[in-house]
């Protein structure tokens, strides 16, 4: 597989541009890692797990729907669930409230990651949303670790409000950390920036642990990278909607994406000019999420994203 993808299913219920209208999102950054990556021609894996309900098997058949291979899936006696709330300010600023229903992380195992199947991947992603709880952290640990010494590039999406729904960032960051040693590639939003030691201390995280890091903010609204002590910026995009939520699954998946579709193979394969097209290249898959108000069919196509770069 070109990607491999390890994660919680989760189902986002998000307001609609109509009063009291909502719109689902198969959710959770793994998966749309995956959704994205099938859309831009590469196959794709996901080792998940899904409520065995209406909402869990509508997530099945969207990952047939897009080709996205199901490692291990699961069907779980309760649904994984998350309740997410836009609100939009006059100015156009986004905020968020979330609510969880319980036990959403406790599915996955470590028997559930197959070595051969991270043996045969290019790309190795886990999300935040899978390091909550035992045991499915200890599966995600296990996958980044596995890709790691298979010399895989490996790749990890961080949000704090999925691994401590308290926003208890000390003890996020403090998770984060036990899987750096077996990250390559990390993205964070311009908040988690902090988190991670600050513009003081992130470049000497980077340098001990021989990481790219990628901030990102929401809806395209640009980016920047950081990669071996340079930043390389990305401009946004103007783009207002009510739902916002999907665009960095999508910067990512889109991300990801253009680093195979560059010939990519490991980490030193990077280069400066191949990171500026694959971050620039997410930032206007993120955008177009935007626009599309973010549901999993608005992850958008490789020729939707090139028509705009």
């Amino acid at each position: 597989m070109d990607l491999y993808s390890i994660g919680e299913m989760v189902i986002d219920f998000i307001p609609g541009s109509e009063s009291a209208s909502y719109i689902r999102k198969a959710g959770g950054a793994p998966a749309n890692v995956a959704f994205a990556a099938a859309k831009n021609g590469l196959e794709a894996g996901m080792n998940c797990s899904v409520g065995d309900d209406d909402f869990g098997h509508f997530l099945m058949d969207t990952l047939k729907k897009y080709n996205v291979r199901t490692l291990n899936p699961k069907l779980c006696k309760e649904a994984v669930t998350t309740l997410a709330f836009v609100t939009l300010a006059e100015d156009g600023d986004r905020s968020f409230t979330f609510a969880r229903k319980p036990g959403a992380d406790m599915f996955l195992s470590e028997n559930d990651v197959k070595e051969e199947d991270i043996e045969n991947s290019a790309v190795i992603h886990a999300g935040s949303c899978s390091l909550s709880a035992s045991p499915s952290a200890e599966a995600t640990i296990k996958a980044l670790r596995l890709g790691k010494e298979k010399g895989k590039i490996v790749s990890f999406d961080v949000n704090y409000r999925d691994i401590m729904w308290n926003y208890d960032k000390e003890a996020c960051a403090k998770k984060v950390f036990e899987c750096l040693p077996y990250i390559d590639i990390l993205k964070i939003s311009e908040e988690e920036v902090e988190m991670m030691g600050g513009e003081e201390g992130l470049p000497k995280l980077m340098e001990k642990y021989g990481l790219t890091v990628i901030a990102e903010t929401l809806g395209g609204d640009g980016a920047q990278c950081f990669f071996k002590g340079k930043v390389i910026k990305v401009p946004g995009r103007k783009a207002v909607c009510v739902d916002a939520t999907g665009a960095g699954d999508a910067f990512w998946g889109g991300f990801l994406s253009c680093l195979r579709i560059c010939g990519v193979n490991k980490t030193e394969d990077i280069t400066e000019e191949i990171l500026l097209k694959a971050v620039n290249y997410g930032n206007v898959a993120g955008w177009l999420c935007v626009q599309n108000k973010g549901v999993i069919e608005s992850l958008p196509f490789r020729a939707d994203i090139e028509k705009h770069l």
